[in-house]
């Protein structure tokens, strides 16, 4: 099912040099003869991805820093122009900054929404109404279980993602409305061991996911059409129980029992590249 789902699909990765973006393209490689387009601000890597692929899937990379518009659309009018119209958009690129909100500069919040969040519409923006006009078409949009709950140390990147959960499903309705034979998917995941979070304290009956795990969901989810992916079995719960409980009690079990208030805690993050 994977194979002739995935078979002769063209697919656009943001934030392919690493983490999530990074392993769905090395694992996807390996299901179907495809065409990936993968976008990085580190394009050194996405080189030596292509150089390494030994599969029959054609790699196009380029180094697209989602948070430039214009970089996005120059570089969309290109593919466009070769034929290149993204059957599934994989919106992965991201960044967290650990830190309490009075401690955030203004330019920090202001990159991680425009990375987080307006990047991954730009991108999205960019090829929707050439796949409209097609009638097909995924669009696939990584947010995160702080979507559905304040953190500590989290309160931008959680904004960031609260805001794709609110676009995603806003989207998905539109082009249902629509018949535009387009569907959306909402990946919702906890933390996942991709560096991105290094240091996090994992929350009692939240495990942090492996890369892999929530790659192979995502894969499976996105041939199945699915409007969410969520993992792990706890996340599924939370809008319930944020609906059903009062905010005190609610707190007690997130700060108190579970740990997740103080997950960030312990927060080291992604190292930063040397130049």
């Amino acid at each position: 099912m994977l194979k002739k789902y995935y078979h002769q699909k063209t697919i656009l990765i943001t934030g392919a040099a690493s983490g999530i973006g990074k392993r769905f393209a090395e694992q996807v490689s390996g299901i179907a003869e495809s065409t990936l387009i993968l976008w990085d601000r580190n394009p050194e890597i996405l080189d030596e991805m292509k150089a390494a692929n030994v599969s029959k899937t054609r790699i196009i990379t380029a180094g697209i820093d989602i948070s430039d518009p214009e970089l996005i659309h120059l570089e969309a009018e290109k593919l466009l122009k070769h034929n290149l119209l993204p059957d599934i958009i994989i919106n992965c690129a991201g960044i967290v900054i650990g830190k309490m909100f009075h401690e955030h500069s203004d330019a920090e919040v202001e990159q991680t929404i425009r990375i987080n969040t307006t990047g991954s519409m730009l991108v999205t923006k960019a090829f929707l109404n050439a796949m409209m006009d097609r009638g097909s078409g995924q669009i696939v949009n990584l947010a995160s279980a702080s979507g559905y709950t304040g953190v500590p140390r989290l309160s931008v990147y959680a904004s960031s993602k609260w805001a794709i959960l609110g676009w995603s499903e806003s989207l998905r309705i539109e082009m249902k409305k629509l018949k535009t034979g387009i569907g959306v998917t909402a990946v919702i995941p906890s933390y996942i061991d991709t560096g991105m979070f290094k240091g996090v304290k994992a929350p009692l009956f939240v495990p942090i996911l492996k890369t892999d795990d929530i790659v192979e969901r995502m894969i499976t989810g996105i041939a199945r059409g699915k409007n969410e992916i969520k993992a792990p079995l706890m996340i599924r719960f939370v809008p319930l129980l944020k609906a059903v409980l009062p905010p005190s009690v609610f707190d007690w079990l997130s700060g108190s029992v579970t740990g997740a208030y103080q997950s960030m805690d312990s927060f080291i993050g992604r190292e930063p590249k040397s130049s």
